[in-house]
């Protein structure tokens, strides 16, 4: 994917900025006006606060450090950012829609499986793209011939080369890139480089092993990990942890009569008989929640207030029944899972004692979150972009419901496109119950 993100991207960016190798004018119809531009390199630089640290390092002004990104830059850029900062640049849209048609093909080159129908798709794509990339900057005359140098034909083999060695994740150089960046601070003698590669790399073998003779990861991890006693895990909830901070003081009040109806619907029962039950004492507050097995860390805006130099994490995709026909109150309820966007304010651990008039024969804890829900305007579905303009109510709901985090990026119109990366990878589904009849 080299071919693409250090090769073919910033080629489209020398045409676009009318400079590639001095060829054609500034009034050709693909070329960005040179304050349009860092218009675009500024709103690139201006999501970094919003995209989470997890999904890249903080995104460059590409109008003025162009040169400092790397491929791993281009990766994101490409994919989650262009389709938000590159709208409505163009003088045509054709261009745009053009490029839309690469980050498809991209997008679809990253997945982690496969099917025959996304093959045959590539395939049709690149050779339409490439079709159209002649039409539109070689334009057929033999003077522009260097607007098609080998990579762009190389995209016609990128099929074929996943048909001989799999998806392209299982083939690219980014491991080898990270590797040979971990070995280089190792080079402490410029006389005996190679001597100082092989002792670090044998040294790191060494440990390598004694951690998995010995199940000695946690304690020889240079990574600071929480300690056991600061983190809350249930056993009735496998799949995350929560994190400090940690508060002590009961919820406000509002906040308190929202928990106490949604533990009202979860038990069928009313708010008053709930409260008899349930004190404020018996709700903590926690500041982040982790997915485990190499999930992500999500932040509460209500208890962590960002610094500085932060990158939000409070953003979330989260999934949960809805009643079809909640407007019908006569009619019999139907669920059906629906997908929503919003901002995490809360994390309550609410610990119920065993109590007769709710049905429950021993203690209880339920960890709960509150998110204010994106009201999302319109959405891009081929490329999972969402826009919304504001946030609307808070809701109560159970933390199995959160999916993944996602990122934000700032549009006209004082609205936000939201960033998806996680894709169909975390997706919920529902299994509606079957009577044993």
């Amino acid at each position: 994917m080299h071919l693409i993100f250090e090769n073919l991207v910033p080629n489209l960016i020398q045409l676009w900025t009318h400079d590639f190798k001095d060829l054609g004018s500034a009034d050709d119809p693909f070329v960005i006006r040179p304050t349009i531009w860092r218009a675009v390199g500024t709103a690139t630089a201006s999501c970094g606060p919003t995209i989470p640290y997890s999904f890249c390092s903080r995104p460059q002004n590409i109008a003025n450090d162009k040169l400092q990104c790397t491929a791993d830059a281009w990766s994101f850029w490409l994919p989650y950012i262009t389709p938000v900062v590159l709208e409505n640049r163009f003088t045509e849209d054709k261009y745009y829609w053009h490029f839309i048609d690469l980050v498809k093909l991209v997008r679809t080159c990253l997945q982690f499986e496969m099917q025959k129908k996304d093959i045959e798709f590539m395939r049709r794509g690149f050779e339409r793209w490439v079709e159209k990339y002649e039409q539109f900057y070689y334009q057929h005359d033999p003077s522009r011939i260097a607007t098609c140098p080998i990579t762009i034909h190389a995209l016609l083999h990128i099929v074929d080369l996943i048909n001989a060695t799999g998806p392209v994740w299982t083939s690219w150089a980014f491991p080898m890139e990270r590797f040979c960046g971990s070995i280089q601070p190792a080079i402490k003698n410029r006389c005996f480089l190679y001597a100082s590669i092989s002792k670090y790399v044998t040294d790191d073998a060494c440990l390598t092993q004694v951690q998995v003779l010995y199940d000695l990861q946690d304690k020889l991890s240079f990574r600071a990990n929480p300690h056991p006693q600061q983190c809350f895990l249930h056993s009735n909830y496998p799949t995350c942890i929560l994190l400090p901070p940690r508060t002590a003081t009961a919820p406000e009040p509002s906040l308190f009569k929202k928990v106490i109806a949604a533990l009202a619907t979860r038990y069928d029962a009313s708010a008053t008989c709930v409260q008899r039950i349930c004190s404020a004492e018996c709700v903590r507050t926690w500041g982040k929640v982790r997915r485990l097995d190499g999930g992500d860390t999500m932040h509460a805006a209500g208890v962590i207030k960002p610094s500085q130099d932060s990158r939000d994490a409070t953003f979330v995709r989260y999934e949960t029944l809805v009643n079809k026909y909640a407007c019908q109150k006569k009619r019999q309820p139907e669920y059906e899972m629906k997908m929503f966007y919003g901002q995490l304010q809360h994390i309550f651990v609410v610990s119920l004692p065993s109590d007769a008039r709710l049905r429950i024969t021993k203690p209880t804890v339920h960890i709960l979150t509150s998110i204010k829900t994106c009201k999302v305007e319109c959405s891009n579905a081929a490329l999972d972009i969402h826009y919304y303009l504001k946030l609307g109510g808070l809701d109560i709901l159970d933390i199995t419901c959160i999916q993944c985090i996602v990122g934000c990026i700032p549009c006209a119109n004082n609205s936000w496109a939201i960033i998806d990366r996680s894709g169909d990878l975390a997706r919920a589904f529902y299994v509606p119950e079957t009577s044993d009849e």
